[in-house]
């Protein structure tokens, strides 16, 4: 009985509840404190190119109340060790609204952490969330030549990722006006599906 106990708390935990972990550490050891606890070395930030999140957070001090967000939606690689979470977020009960989307890896311990997060300010919050399932991509092989073409225009920035089993993947593009777009892809197992398209319209 110990020893199935001990088996249970050493189960890694999935991206959603990292995300949730993640959203509750902003609010006891600080926003940007958590931000740089659940980052990996490489993770990325739109601020509003995409940039280095190590060097942005660097020494960067806490605001006073951290932003609060929670997870609407989760999508799930394969195997499993990569997932893309998105949902709304809040700031100072409401004073300011919007979502993000976050690109999670499993590490080699078992633990999660971010490596890319987009997001925006929105109107009026997402009416997501609650107790939500990942949804999960097939496990026939992907075939990375049907991904759909992303609308490009000439000059900015882009970059693409993919799950290492590749049946996850997101990618995003900068445009020379700023403004943006991400999106996340999964595979069904006959054709790749959009599932999440963010768009963030020039400053």
């Amino acid at each position: 009985m110990i020893l199935a106990l001990l088996l249970a708390v050493a189960e890694p935990q999935s991206a959603i509840d990292a995300e949730r972990t993640f959203a509750a550490d902003a609010q006891k050891i600080g926003q940007w404190t958590a931000f740089r606890k659940w980052s990996t070395p490489d993770a990325v930030m739109f601020l509003p190119q995409a940039d280095s999140a190590q060097k942005f957070l660097k020494g960067k001090a806490d605001p006073p109340v951290a932003v609060f967000w929670w997870p609407g939606r989760s999508y799930v690689s394969c195997d499993g060790n990569t997932a893309v979470n998105t949902g709304p977020w809040v700031r100072e009960w409401g004073k300011s609204v919007g979502y993000f989307t976050t690109v999670w890896k499993r590490q080699g311990d078992g633990s999660w952490k971010w490596a890319l997060d987009h997001g925006d300010s929105l109107a009026t919050p997402r009416a997501e969330g609650g107790d939500i399932k990942p949804r999960q991509a097939s496990c026939a092989k992907p075939v990375k030549a049907l991904l759909p073409k992303l609308g490009l225009t000439k000059g900015g920035s882009s970059g693409t990722g993919v799950s290492d089993d590749g049946s996850l993947a997101w990618r995003w593009f900068i445009r020379a006006d700023g403004s943006r777009t991400f999106e996340a892809l999964i595979w069904t197992g006959l054709s790749w599906q959009v599932v999440i398209s963010d768009s963030v319209k020039a400053e």
